[in-house]
């Protein structure tokens, strides 16, 4: 059912839009060597996981650290992103500049994002200490960089809930993070992650 302000209701209260910036860097799928799989990857979980009805925002770009920030830029300032997500770019090698990039266009980072996908990915393979990724704040939107892999994508989203302990993906902390910079309220599948915000933040249904 429609709100009157064009936002999709439930039974109970709307389900607020949310503008998704989705980046896939990557000097040779933007050149068409070979297909690109970070943006169908990230689309295809945050489908899943979102509940709110989403604007997608995709980008296809070459490692150029300057093209990477004017392309951060203009998905927060002009397309009016409340999140942007990254792939591709983190590690050490020469051509890897996504972070530098990122932090570029960031009034505040966001440490704890990249901490604990390397934590997750630690669970896999020790060279996940070697992946840079970070997260900043522009404006009112989160920007996020994720791994290159779509089978990292998911994991470093979604966490790892049948571990012994279960590990938390980084996407349960993003709807309060979004909350607190003044973005909608972004409601996510239980059953595909769990988004945790505090008592008092919690909407009534």
């Amino acid at each position: 059912m429609g709100g009157p302000d064009g936002t999709i209701m439930s039974d109970t209260h709307p389900y607020e839009p949310v503008r998704i910036g989705i980046v896939s860097i990557s000097d040779r799928a933007s050149s068409g060597v070979y297909q690109d799989q970070g943006l169908p990857a990230l689309q295809d979980w945050l489908t899943r996981a979102v509940r709110n009805p989403i604007a997608w925002e995709p980008r296809l770009i070459p490692d150029e650290q300057g093209l990477i920030s004017a392309t951060l830029r203009e998905l927060v300032d002009q397309a009016g992103c409340d999140l942007v997500l990254t792939t591709g770019g983190t590690g050490p090698a020469r051509r890897d500049v996504t972070p530098e990039a990122t932090l570029a266009v960031a009034d505040k980072e966001m440490p704890g994002f990249g901490e604990q996908m390397r934590q997750i990915s630690l669970r896999f393979v020790p060279t996940a200490i070697l992946s840079r990724q970070v997260a900043v704040i522009r404006g009112q939107a989160l920007i996020i960089n994720l791994p290159g892999q779509p089978k990292s994508i998911a994991e470093t989203l979604e966490g790892l809930p049948q571990a012994q302990p279960p590990v938390h993906g980084i996407f349960a902390a993003v709807p309060y993070c979004i909350d607190l910079i003044g973005g909608p309220y972004v409601e996510t599948d239980e059953a595909v992650c769990k988004a945790f915000r505090p008592k008092s933040a919690i909407r009534a249904r």
